[in-house]
């Protein structure tokens, strides 16, 4: 059921007032659990089990170890969490991409073994459950939190519908305790929620869904297109994915008020950064967040030394990249980020840091801040080659192209088209970064305005809706 249809719309207008109609914590938490897994099951049914057993597995091992008082047993019992949850990970993602690898490798030396492979389809959302459920059993082997014993609370934190399939990636001590509490929407929750449904809609449909069209075509026919072309088409695949998923996550936080639920925000103006890790600070924050504090960190962070600490950034990033897809084309994405990481963490190494989010208050703050911010750009839009691309064939021809630069019939039209698309894109970010606002148009005093501009762009989404049909949101693949 894709946030962007008319069926989810139909979902949500039987969904809210059913909700608001029940008043104990009990009966809105399970009608939102049962709501959760007919959403899950949309897709496909079958894989509401997969959650089930998530579920279930860790609801038992958190209970279990919380009450152990032997280490060895509580470290045995967060084995069973990692074998279980990564295992039907492992299986679905990357079973076939295992394989396909290894034969390739033996195939160098014997090119008639033939291994099996298994037509698999992908659950979706399962890196995002995955990583939700694991860090609620990783929290209690630590001592972070205590388990819950409503298994019923449990399962809704795992599954709950608004971040279910592309997150942000909630942990336990965030979500779990509103959910075990009685929750009232607030008038301001509401209003809240909608304006971001209405903007996350008229980024993801309106934008990054146009972007999307003509990227598709021309990575699709790349031998066809000149160099300018392109590289075109990448800059619009910065603008597609940043307002694919930021428009999921506006959606998701949205949806998620409606029902009284504050979660966590997952972007925060990205392409403004002035240096790469800045840009993780603000890029899909749930998922960089995780892997500080449930990878980086226990590979030992920077407490083992200059060396280990550039190492550790790299399986970071390398797994990382790997958590976005099985294909060596992430692999490349993750490890390129971590040689960004690496070098950036080496240049500022003695230095005083100054605060990412230093307002610009005049001219001479403007010009300090533009030659680091287009450099970080550029270097983030050149991973993005990798993360599009579907294999080392759209790379080679990519690169080809670029060898031989020829700028092609129309130069001004589609630099104007990119022009229009990264203004559109960025005016609501850049005005929220000037006003340190968390809610778009939340200093806009006039109401009249404010809901004349809300109800264009929903009507806007809608009208574009009928005519064409909805495109998934790109981190469902994930």
């Amino acid at each position: 059921m894709l946030f962007n249809s008319f069926i989810f719309m139909f979902f949500l207008a039987f969904l809210l007032p059913s909700y608001y109609l029940l008043k104990t914590r009990r009966s809105r938490n399970i009608l939102l659990l049962v709501a959760s897994y007919v959403f899950y099951g949309y897709w496909d049914w079958r894989f509401c089990s997969l959650l089930l057993i998530s579920s279930i597995v860790d609801f038992l091992v958190g209970r279990s170890m919380y009450k152990s008082e032997y280490k060895s047993r509580r470290k045995l019992l967060l084995m069973v969490s990692l074998t279980a949850n990564l295992g039907i990970l492992g299986f679905f993602k990357y079973f076939n991409f295992f394989i396909d690898s290894f034969e390739a490798m033996i195939g160098i030396f014997n090119d008639n073994l033939d291994f099996l492979h298994i037509n698999l389809i992908l659950p979706v959302g399962i890196s995002f459950y995955t990583f939700q459920t694991l860090s609620y059993t990783i929290d209690i082997y630590r001592g972070k939190i205590t388990p819950t014993d409503n298994f019923f609370d449990f399962a809704l934190f795992v599954s709950f519908f608004p971040q279910l399939v592309a997150g942000p990636i909630e942990r336990a001590a965030h979500l779990l305790p509103q959910i075990s509490t009685v929750r009232k929407t607030t008038r301001e929750q509401f209003l809240d929620g909608s304006i971001l449904i209405v903007y996350g809609l008229f980024k993801k449909v309106m934008i990054g869904d146009t972007a999307g069209r003509y990227v598709d075509h021309i990575f699709a026919h790349m031998d066809l297109y000149s160099s300018w072309e392109v590289v075109f088409a990448l800059f619009m695949f910065s603008i597609q994915i940043y307002a694919d998923f930021s428009g999921y996550s506006h959606i998701a936080r949205g949806t998620a008020k409606l029902f009284g639920f504050e979660i966590m925000k997952n972007f925060e103006q990205p392409y403004l950064s002035t240096n790469i890790t800045e840009f993780w600070r603000r890029w899909h924050i749930s998922l960089s967040s995780w892997l500080k504090d449930y990878l980086y960190i226990s590979l030992g962070g920077n407490r083992r030394g200059v060396n280990r600490t550039y190492l550790n950034l790299m399986i970071t990033m390398i797994l990382g990249g790997l958590w976005h897809g099985a294909n060596w084309t992430f692999v490349i994405w993750g490890t390129l980020h971590g040689i960004y990481l690496a070098v950036h963490k080496f240049m500022i190494k003695g230095k005083k840091i100054v605060s990412d989010n230093k307002p610009l208050r005049s001219l001479g703050d403007i010009l300090s801040f533009l030659p680091s911010n287009i450099i970080t750009y550029l270097l983030v839009v050149i991973t993005w080659l990798f993360f599009r691309a579907k294999g080392i064939d759209d790379i080679s021809m990519f690169i080809s192209k670029c060898s031989d630069w020829t700028w092609g019939n129309y130069p001004l039209r589609f630099m104007t088209i990119l022009l229009g698309f990264t203004l559109i894109t960025m005016v609501f970010d850049i005005l929220e970064y000037i006003t340190h606002s968390h809610v778009y148009f939340k200093r806009i005093k006039s109401r009249s305005f404010m809901f004349g501009l809300i109800s264009t762009m929903f009507l806007s989404v809608v009208l574009f809706l009928i005519n064409s049909k909805p495109l998934p949101f790109i981190y469902f693949q994930f």
